[in-house]
């Protein structure tokens, strides 16, 4: 996102992170507000949020990365309505010819038809069963689940094939859907991963304009543990000179409501996310703008990011490994553990249309 894209007036963007809406990178046009001198009062209307269909043809991703903890995963939106301004996805609009900004936050993508598609998947010859990761390039959770539904149906195709299914969210809308993975989680076949990045209400508005408040994330990681399904604590990102004195806090807090294991990943600003976020910082917290941009690249060897394998998600120097021993520390002292390993031997071919049925 370039540096000087052109600011979108805060009234037209209400409850968005994002402060402008440059033109995606494969694009070969730029579009841009331009007086052509007309004395005509032209007052655009505020972004508001639209959702289209995709038809897919597969669901489920294969990971080759070697510094993520999962081989396949599973995404029922393309774009998030939650408008985290460091979010690492959006990039992934440009390929839509969309851009990573305000569009990501207001131009979705459903995908109604992905639990028949997965199921199809699952039915493929030779399929080997290992844990599918739901949501984790966008919130599977977001405000238009409630209303389409298609992370619950993708919960009950898994469900009523023994599939295991880790889920990562801000949303405390999963709470609804603790009727499918509270039996899944009594099998070894669910976990939950909740993200926590502040206590601040004011900094989460923010920062994660249209996510639940971290108290009521909290009370759904309780929730969730009270229903027994193990959850992990995600304080990520960790955003220097902002919110990385929180840690600790986070972490207890989490621990109190019923986390059983806790991660943490510093802040990364791959390709248009710099921008962006450079953007928001001069807009939301200009009294510390420069020293956040500093710390962030102190991490990633003098650069707004750097994609290096291994070192992308912590960060190098001296901060990093400060911020990882308090991590390590602030762990032991709170009884975090790894979640237990979830199950691949219960899973079971679906039987697709017209198969004929065991006699056993």
């Amino acid at each position: 996102m370039p540096d000087d894209a052109p600011s979108v007036p805060a009234h037209q963007r209400p409850g968005r992170a994002a402060a402008s809406n440059a033109s995606g990178r494969f694009e070969p046009h730029e579009r841009v507000k331009f007086d052509d001198g007309w004395p005509v009062e032209e007052e655009l209307p505020p972004f508001r949020t639209q959702v289209t269909e995709e038809r897919p043809r597969k669901v489920i991703s294969a990971n080759t990365s070697p510094d993520i903890p999962f081989e396949r995963s599973l995404n029922p939106y393309r774009g998030c309505e939650h408008g985290c301004i460091y979010c690492f996805a959006r990039p992934t609009h440009a390929y839509l010819g969309l851009s990573p900004g305000l569009d990501f936050e207001t131009n979705l993508i459903a995908k109604p038809l992905a639990p028949a598609v997965l199921a199809r998947e699952l039915r493929g010859r030779g399929y080997v069963p290992k844990v599918l990761a739901l949501g984790t390039s966008t919130d599977p959770y977001q405000p238009i689940e409630r209303d389409r539904r298609i992370t619950r149906g993708l919960i009950e195709v898994l469900a009523e094939h023994g599939h295991p299914v880790t889920i990562t969210t801000k949303g405390t809308l999963i709470e609804r859907d603790i009727d499918l993975l509270a039996p899944m989680a009594a099998r070894g076949l669910a976990t939950v991963g909740m993200s926590v990045t502040t206590l601040d209400p004011a900094v989460a508005r923010a920062m994660e304009p249209r996510c639940p408040s971290p108290a009521r994330r909290l009370a759904t990681i309780r929730r969730l543990s009270e229903a027994g399904i193990p959850v992990r604590v995600q304080v990520s990102p960790v955003v220097p000179a902002l919110t990385d004195h929180e840690l600790e806090s986070i972490l207890a807090q989490a621990a109190q409501a019923g986390a059983r294991a806790a991660s943490m990943i510093a802040l990364r600003l791959p390709r248009e996310v710099a921008g962006l976020f450079r953007e928001w910082l001069a807009e939301r917290f200009p009294d510390r703008a420069a020293r956040v941009m500093n710390r962030v690249r102190d991490l990633h060897g003098g650069q707004d990011y750097d994609p290096e394998w291994g070192t992308r998600m912590t960060g190098q120097g001296e901060w990093a490994r400060l911020l990882s021993a308090r991590f390590e520390l602030a762990c032991r002292r709170l009884g975090y553990g790894p979640l237990p390993p979830l199950r691949t031997d219960l899973f079971r071919v679906p039987q697709g249309p017209g198969a004929q049925l065991s006699l056993f």
